[in-house]
């Protein structure tokens, strides 16, 4: 029996299609990935669903559909096994009872859903199959095109390689693990002057400089042994004639796919040139151009490194020499006559010092430094000290000038635990100041406390500015006695810096610092007129007392062009009479700078100024200056007096001193000029004095030094002396 036949077209749905379709989309979706969404997946199942039951409709029935839906099913990537299964089963009654109610007694309709089934799942399974193919197909065609690919890649490298290889214009050669050099290109051969064959039958440590070769090695077996995987150095090679190559190397290590090493590549460049140019700017940087000695950078680098590497009791000394009067030389017979006597005072130095191990070292200038090598001591650097001056003292024959030459050399030898690379050489410099200022060809040795000492003097010197800005400085006065009658004629005016940490500083501690340093001057002029104002308030109070006040006169003061307004204006502002005031000088003071007296001297004397010479008989000792200026007192050096004694100790000499006392006090008295011996410190000189007819004594006899108001209370005869 035919079924009745239906009308085809791509609208077709029976009834139960839809709701068929939609269960179908919920299964297929519940059973895998689906690509698709819900609607679409929906949507396109309803479409297989119309065209199975119209091929299970037609009058003549073709399970053709049905592949194409198992096909359409695959193409539509819902390909999980259980979407067949599923498929496959529902096609069955359960398609006839939904899709096709009615019609499951239909005679044929059993054997076309059967029919329909087997057909679907061929549909599904060929498809699937096709599309495994045609995906292996795709995979295969890529590998051979990737395997083609590799190959044509792997020939182009090599070709590239074999090109930069070949035509490098730096060497590089290959070894295996053990040494053995394996391939190596012409420029690698070239630049050790072998052929590539019989680099190829070299093992490469044969190739590494004897003094860097174990370094080397060493270096070389943790690469092989894999704890680098690459190194680069600078380093020295053997060329076949037995010449030195300086080159730049970089080996890296290649190993196996399991990480094993496999071999080594080497890559080497020719840097002799760029080395040798280096170490000549490195020599200029650190040796002096003059005389090719180390310069003063390359002695404390050394130096530096004495002091890092040095144990704990090390002793560590350096000699600073200079050259006395180089200057002079320079200035008188010029710059290159001077350059060519350092050239050979340095050549001396080197082969008298150097070759016993001692760094030697041109600091700049006349200057030069010698590092003692040695575990002497003192002892050492001592030897090293005289050994460089014998070297100096050497006649020096310079074009057709012979010169004599002589150096002062300051010496510092300590632990270099206790010290620094500064503290050293600044002790070197003050040594060197020390021997120089003890007259010079001589060497020093270095103490820690004439350093103190000397750093105090500075430290007094930079205070003694602001010292008397801040007025800290006070006179005390000394009592110049008549040897007759004991009568107080005058005071000595006695500078004193009250500092206000050290305490009363006696002049003797900073005066010489004040004429070093030009203060006195400054100093000078306020002694000057604070001595006026005291002595004008004692003559107020006591003005039959007639009472002169001495004032010391320093060599600047007295060379100062304005000295006469100084105390001009000194005696104006106090109102002191010039009478009442006397100046004191020494005799190197009078004589002035160039030999000859000072013309300011007749200049003070006609203010009605007195003047006295101090000291006298320890300087020039000239006698027609005595004649010619206007000198009204002699003040008897101390050493004369102090050679008076009581105890009879030495009578020839105590008889010579007095004898040398009355000869001067003649003196002066033929010149009509007043005496006054000073140092009197005992009643027997003062005595032996007054019988040698001196005027004046002044001394600790008669009193020490005290303030203004001491001397005050004197002149009131509340205090005896």
């Amino acid at each position: 029996m035919q079924a009745a036949p239906v009308s085809g077209g791509e609208d077709f749905s029976p009834p139960g299609a839809r709701a068929y379709a939609a269960e179908w989309a919920r299964a297929v979706r519940r059973l895998g990935f689906v690509p698709l969404s819900a609607v679409e997946t929906e949507r396109l199942l309803l479409v297989h669903t119309a065209r199975l039951a119209q091929a299970l409709l037609a009058p003549t029935f073709s399970a053709q559909a049905a592949e194409h839906v198992g096909r359409a099913l695959v193409e539509a990537h819902l390909t999980e096994p259980g979407v067949l299964d599923w498929s496959v089963r529902a096609l069955g009654d359960h398609f006839l009872a939904r899709v096709l109610p009615g019609r499951t007694e239909w005679p044929e309709a059993r054997e076309r859903v059967t029919a329909s089934q087997g057909a679907l799942s061929a549909g599904f399974a060929r498809a699937l199959r096709d599309r495994t193919f045609s995906q292996q197909e795709r995979i295969a065609r890529s590998a051979w095109q990737a395997r083609d690919a590799v190959e044509q890649a792997l020939r182009d490298s090599e070709a590239r390689f074999r090109a930069v290889f070949t035509g490098a214009a730096i060497g590089i050669g290959i070894a295996g693990v053990d040494g053995r050099v394996i391939e190596v290109n012409q420029s690698f051969a070239d630049m050790l002057g072998y052929t590539v064959d019989e680099l190829r039958a070299i093992n490469v440590a044969s190739l590494f400089y004897a003094d860097d070769a174990a370094g080397m090695w060493e270096l070389y077996q943790e690469l092989i042994e894999g704890k680098h995987d690459s190194v680069r150095v600078e380093k020295r090679y053997l060329r076949k004639d037995g010449t030195i190559v300086w080159t730049d190397l970089a080996v890296s290590l290649i190993r196996y796919d399991d990480g094993r090493p496999r071999f080594t590549v080497a890559m080497i460049e020719d840097i002799t040139e760029r080395y040798e140019l280096q170490q000549r700017l490195r020599f200029q940087a650190l040796h002096d151009p003059l005389t090719g000695l180390p310069n003063r950078t390359l002695f404390f680098e050394t130096l530096g490194r004495v002091f890092e590497s040095a144990a704990e009791e090390q002793r560590v000394g350096i000699c600073f020499l200079d050259l006395d009067g180089f200057k002079a030389i320079n200035d008188s017979l010029g710059h290159d006559l001077g350059d060519l006597l350092l050239i050979v005072i340095s050549r001396r130095l080197a082969d008298c010092v150097a070759g016993r191990g001692h760094l030697v070292a041109r600091m700049g200038g006349d200057e030069f430094v010698i590092l003692v090598d040695s575990g002497g001591g003192l002892d050492d650097a001592v030897e090293v000290a005289e050994l460089a001056l014998a070297a100096v003292s050497a006649p020096v024959h310079v074009g057709d000038q012979q010169l004599a030459v002589s150096a002062s050399i300051g010496i510092v030898e300590c632990p270099a635990a206790e010290t620094s690379v500064s503290e050293l050489m600044k002790a070197a410099d003050t040594t060197l100041y020390w021997a120089k200022a003890e007259g010079r060809g001589r060497w020093a040795v270095y103490d820690p406390e004439r350093s103190a000492a000397d750093i105090a003097r500075s430290a007094l010197a930079a205070g003694l500015p602001a010292a008397l800005d801040r007025g800290e400085f006070v006179l005390h006065y000394q009592p110049i006695v008549s040897l007759l009658d004991g009568t107080m004629l005058a005071v000595e005016a006695l500078v004193r810096w009250q500092h206000p940490e050290l305490g009363l500083i006696g002049p003797d501690r900073f005066i010489g610092l004040a004429e070093e340093t030009g203060l006195i001057v400054r100093l000078g002029a306020w002694v000057l007129r604070q001595a006026c104002r005291d002595a004008e308030g004692w003559r107020r109070a006591y003005p039959d007392a007639g009472l002169v006040v001495s004032v010391n006169l320093a060599a600047r003061q007295a060379d100062d062009p304005a000295i006469v307004d100084t105390v001009a204006e000194a005696l104006t502002r106090t109102g002191l009479p010039a009478e009442l005031l006397q100046l004191e000088l020494t005799e190197s003071a009078v004589m002035g700078t160039a030999g000859e007296p000072l013309r300011s001297l007749h200049e003070l004397a006609g203010l009605g100024v007195r003047l006295a010479i101090d000291d006298f008989g320890t300087g020039y000792s000239n006698l027609a200056y005595l004649r010619r200026l206007p000198i009204h007192c002699l003040k008897l050096a101390g050493p004369f007096v102090e050679g008076i004694r009581a105890d009879g100790a030495d009578v020839a000499a105590d008889h010579r001193d007095e004898r040398i006392v009355d000869a001067l006090v003649r003196l002066a008295h033929a010149l009509e000029l007043w005496v006054t011996a000073e140092a009197v410190e005992t009643e027997v000189q003062a005595e032996r004095l007054r019988a040698l007819r001196c005027d004046t004594g002044q001394g600790r006899w008669f009193g020490a030094p005290v303030p203004a108001d001491r001397i005050r209370a004197r002149l009131a005869g509340e205090e005896r002396p």
